[in-house]
């Protein structure tokens, strides 16, 4: 189901966004997944929201655009199928089969309207409060790309994303159509390297699409055991 939600945009409260500060305790990112389109009208709030938290050293915000909102009068060149099919699965962990845009993801387990910055700063705070784990994960690009995990206690699929930096796209037909909208930390890759089971492991390959990666490992319930940029 396509469902654009309209949420207002609470300025009182952004500058907490990018204030939230992590527990000492907790070397890892908190992970926000942004489920957008550049054809959704209320995406654009949004996206800012996650501009917000992409200078935030302590948070690892994902955009994530879909596939479900293309259509004749405007196409998102950014749309990944991979993306339309995690946000699928998100939903199929809560028993439904329906999804929208903005939806933002808060380290795999709270699932809210994105443009709802309240609600965002709370689940984000949650997340650092209680992380369901801190697995050590290193990335290394020299010159191939090479990921270690654990060891540690647990059994995740590990999922390696490729992203830009920013994107600005003009918008030429559709519900944003004559707008220019800037999305960041856009999402060009996204790729299942198998499980871990509690061992050390390395993993070595070339790059994916995309200028920067992430590497996170999540239990089959979406919870998220450790997380890391490059």
């Amino acid at each position: 189901m396509k469902a654009c939600l309209k949420t207002p945009l609470r300025k009182m409260i952004i500058g907490s966004l990018a204030l939230i500060a992590a527990p000492a305790a907790q070397a890892r990112p908190v992970v926000v997944e942004m489920f957008t389109s550049l054809a959704c009208s209320s995406c654009p709030p949004a996206d800012s929201l996650l501009a917000i938290l992409a200078k935030n050293p302590n948070i690892l915000p994902l955009s994530l655009n879909i596939t479900y909102w293309n259509n004749a009068a405007f196409s998102d060149p950014d749309a990944l199928q991979a993306a339309t099919d995690r946000q699928a699965w998100y939903a199929g962990l809560t028993n439904t089969q329906d999804v929208y845009t903005p939806e933002a993801v808060v380290d795999g387990t709270t699932q809210l309207v994105g443009s709802d910055s309240a609600k965002l700063t709370a689940a984000i705070a949650t997340a650092q409060a209680a992380p369901a784990g801190d697995i050590l994960i290193t990335l290394t690009n020299a010159p191939m790309l090479t990921l270690k995990i654990g060891p540690g206690t647990g059994n995740a699929t590990i999922w390696l994303f490729g992203y830009d930096s920013k994107h600005t796209n003009h918008i030429g037909g559709g519900e944003n159509g004559g707008t220019t909208i800037s999305e960041v930390n856009v999402v060009k890759s996204i790729t299942n390297l198998g499980t871990w089971t509690g061992l050390q492991i390395a993993l070595t390959m070339s790059h994916p699409a995309g200028q920067h990666l992430a590497a996170i490992l999540q239990t089959p319930t979406g919870a998220v055991l450790g997380a890391k940029a490059e």
